[in-house]
């Protein structure tokens, strides 16, 4: 883990609200792993006091990718960057995917901005000739994020684009038609996503990697204030920011 100031090097908005920003990070770039995540402050007057968590989206060089939202005063703040200035940057943060027993088939399932994490770990797995289709899935076309995923289908509530439905139905549809065995899912988005993906994978007795979406302050375990409680076992609690975000889905309770 570093702190750096880093020199933002591109932001655009990539559809209505949801932006991408590119920043300098040496450190944080050597050290990153799919699905962990960075915490940013905005040198900027009146900028809030905590940090904000953002998904780790992608490495390339020298150069990490987040991907976010603009929800409140933090993220505002965040979007209204420009090229070379500065942000202060904490990471990489949490616990990632593993990828240590690589699957015979990686599948990638997000929902809205839980695609954040995903070009990364495409990145990753295509790095370990792992083969990965990804499903994404969003309320309407122009709210889809599909840059940085091979093998993509896509699934809108109104049908705009791709199935028309959840992507957990597209997920469904899909193994439906599928043979391929030896499967995991890495999967990231809403709760509600998440269990109705966590109901299904029960059925097919499938495992499932999920990066949970939780508010954070500190992000390195100090304030215990992003619990995640588990399913069994002798602690009922677990921390988002320092045992997470990535969770075996089976285990928690969403």
């Amino acid at each position: 883990m570093v702190q750096e100031s880093c020199e933002v090097t591109r932001v655009s908005e990539v559809a209505p609200h949801t932006f991408s920003l590119e920043f300098c990070s040496p450190g944080i770039a050597e050290t990153a792993a799919p699905g962990q995540f960075v915490n940013i402050r905005i040198n900027r007057p009146n900028s809030p006091l905590l940090r904000r968590p953002m998904s780790v989206c992608d490495v390339e060089g020298e150069i990490v990718k987040i991907l976010f939202n603009v929800v409140g005063t933090g993220t505002s703040l965040l979007a209204q960057t420009i090229v070379s200035e500065a942000i202060d940057v904490l990471g990489p943060l949490g616990q990632g995917f593993d990828l240590t027993n690589p699957p015979g088939l990686a599948i990638i399932v997000a929902g809205g901005l839980g695609v954040a994490p995903f070009p990364f770990l495409a990145r990753s797995l295509a790095r370990q000739e792992v083969p990965f289709v990804s499903f994404v899935g969003a309320k309407t076309a122009n709210q889809l994020v599909l840059d940085g995923l091979p093998n993509v289908s896509a699934a809108t509530d109104d049908g705009t684009r791709g199935y028309r439905g959840t992507v957990v139905e597209l997920l469904r549809s899909w193994l439906d038609r599928s043979a391929v065995s030896r499967q995991t899912v890495f999967a990231c988005g809403p709760a509600a996503m998440l269990r109705s993906l966590q109901q299904f994978m029960q059925e097919l007795k499938m495992s499932c990697q999920a990066s949970v979406e939780t508010a954070m302050a500190c992000g390195i375990g100090l304030c215990q204030g992003c619990p995640v409680e588990l399913v069994e076992g002798p602690q009922q609690y677990k921390l988002s920011c320092k045992d997470g975000p990535v969770f075996d889905l089976s285990k928690i309770v969403i």
